[in-house]
């Protein structure tokens, strides 16, 4: 089932789906969400990320993307992944965290279980890419992606929360540039 999802065309529009280890609710504190949306920024701005939509949730983030050459989006998924697992994990480290014990636990484990990380692994392995091929698909996954805080009872409107694209979406500024479909 694993090999179903691939990333065949590097410069091709996909759904992705990054989410944390045994979805656990590790984007619950400003700090790991501010880590996410750095990063996101410093790869438009530095790594060819170009994004339609994205929304970070709890235990997961979804992104509609493509990369622009000379990058591409497995370097992308690659440098995203490993440089936020380590950033969240710092702050797990050196911050006040109710859950430093549980959270380093988990990722710990994973990381000796599988043995795809070095210390802690945050990540689930894979990001389930989708082929965006045309724009009725591309348009019906953003608003997937938008709906998702609303079908968490989060919010009432996809553009109310704050960590998602929807925001630009409906005219306001979003925390991370995204190119407007």
């Amino acid at each position: 089932m694993r090999g179903r999802y691939i990333i065949n065309d590097q410069e091709a529009t996909y759904f992705l789906t990054m989410t944390v280890v045994h979805w656990i609710d590790l984007f619950t504190r400003k700090e790991h969400k501010d880590t996410v949306v750095d990063s996101l920024n410093y790869c438009v701005s530095q790594k060819g990320l170009m994004l339609y939509g994205w929304v970070l949730m709890t235990n997961h983030l979804h992104l509609i993307a493509y990369v622009e050459k000379p990058h591409t989006m497995s370097g992308f998924l690659r440098d995203f992944k490993n440089f936020t697992s380590k950033a969240c994990v710092a702050i797990i480290q050196t911050t006040y965290e109710s859950r430093k014990e549980f959270l380093l636990d988990k990722f710990g484990f994973e990381a000796y279980i599988t043995k795809r990380a070095e210390n802690f692994k945050v990540w689930q392995d894979g990001n389930h890419p989708v082929l965006l091929e045309n724009q009725t698909f591309l348009l019906q996954r953003l608003y997937y992606l938008h709906d998702n805080p609303v079908r968490q009872g989060i919010v009432e409107n996809p553009e109310e929360y704050l960590y998602s694209s929807a925001r630009d979406y409906s005219g306001r500024k979003g925390l991370v540039k995204v190119e407007l479909i």
